[in-house]
């Protein structure tokens, strides 16, 4: 009688032994695939807060769009006084790619891929990231920190990335890169190696801010050195939010939409145990409430980031890798920076000006007619 039950106990636990097999298989078939994009956005994370508490302004520990109009800054391209200041973060992240790719195999000197269209949109991209006041990674930081603001423009974003998405689907290309010189593929990280340098020793040769959030910053080396570590593993994670949004609509593919969520968990957390967490709309650090501008600066941002194959830190990364493509799109973000700050398109904490508003039609009538044509010129 006894066997009988002790056959009969097994015969019933075998299809709970072996749903819980599966399970397993599943959890680790998932962190083997998505480990290094889940690292990648915790350590990205991670780095924010440090930066933070070394000095950068609150919820602005990274932002590939603040720290870009920063260094245009501080090289004379525009003249507001309170956003001035090589940003070590921008140069390590280039320089950071650069030598993950080198040491990869993966530095691949390329151009050709309508490079006036990339320099265009990239600057359009800017002048839409400056009226929201952050990039999709401070976007992140933001929402992480309880600036509900950021989820307005989060919805901006992914349903630009959409648009941008729906128009890939309808054929836009903007053509095939070519191979180049080598030589071709290091320009702009040469370029930054000695912005750096020049920066670290002969200081004089910038503006630096005295206050505003230009006049906080980590201490030049350490924030160097995160950079390089972001670099290092956005190059060989291919971390992107724009990429994760049109991946998980072409593809079903949700690899690197879970970096980005890595990133808002790990700062969620660092603030609550920090203190540092405000949930709310009003009182954010360097942040408006129009929700309207957030979400439609955002939404400029998502479809140009799609139509240029990467958000502005994935361009970052890009051209570490020796695409000169990217290279001229940075240089668009850019000429985006200088115009929105010499032309006053760029927001304050008070909100986006007249001119910020006309700016976000005139970007969105662009884009439109850039997409169009060129969806019609890859159909032809």
């Amino acid at each position: 009688m006894d066997g009988e039950k002790t056959a009969l106990y097994n015969e019933n636990y075998k299809p709970t032994i072996a749903k819980r097999e599966r399970i397993i298989h599943i959890m680790k078939r998932f962190f083997k695939e998505n480990w290094l994009v889940i690292v990648t956005g915790i350590v990205v994370g991670a780095a924010a807060l440090l930066l933070q508490a070394l000095g950068n302004p609150k919820n602005m520990g990274f932002c590939i769009a603040c720290f870009e109009r920063d260094i245009v800054g501080a090289v004379g391209l525009h003249s507001a006084e309170v956003v001035q200041y090589v940003r070590p973060e921008i140069i390590g992240i280039v320089l950071g790619s650069c030598i993950m790719a080198l040491i990869g195999k993966e530095f691949r000197a390329q151009a050709g891929s309508s490079p006036a269209t990339r320099f265009a949109v990239g600057a359009l991209v800017m002048i839409g990231a400056l009226v929201f006041l952050g990039c999709p990674l401070r976007m992140l930081l933001r929402m992480g920190g309880g600036d509900l603001n950021a989820f307005v423009g989060l919805l901006g974003f992914i349903i630009g990335a959409l648009v941008g998405t729906i128009f890939l689907k309808k054929g836009f290309n903007l053509g095939r890169a070519y191979q180049a010189k080598k030589t071709e593929g290091f320009v702009l990280p040469v370029i930054m190696l000695v912005l750096f340098a020049l920066a670290l020793l002969v200081p004089s040769l910038f503006h630096a801010s005295e206050k505003g959030p230009g006049s906080m910053h980590a201490p030049i080396i350490l924030a160097l050195a995160a950079g390089i570590v972001v670099g290092i593993l956005a190059q060989r994670s291919r971390f992107c939010m724009a990429g994760g949004i049109r991946d998980t609509i072409m593809f079903n593919q949700w690899n690197l939409t879970l970096g980005f969520v890595a990133v808002i968990v790990t700062v969620l957390i660092g603030n609550l145990i920090l203190g540092k967490f405000n949930l709310g709309f009003a009182d954010q650090p360097v942040a408006h409430n129009d929700g309207i501008m957030n979400f439609l600066g955002m939404g400029i941002v998502g479809w140009g980031s799609v139509l240029l194959g990467g958000c502005p830190l994935r361009q970052l990364i890009l051209t570490g890798e020796g695409n000169s493509d990217s290279a001229v799109t940075v240089t668009g973000f850019v000429f985006g920076a200088a115009l929105a700050h010499n032309f006053g398109t760029a927001s304050s904490a008070k909100g986006p000006g007249a001119n910020g508003v006309v700016a976000v039609i005139a970007c969105y009538v662009v884009l439109l007619i850039v997409t169009l044509a060129n969806v019609k010129a890859s159909n032809e």
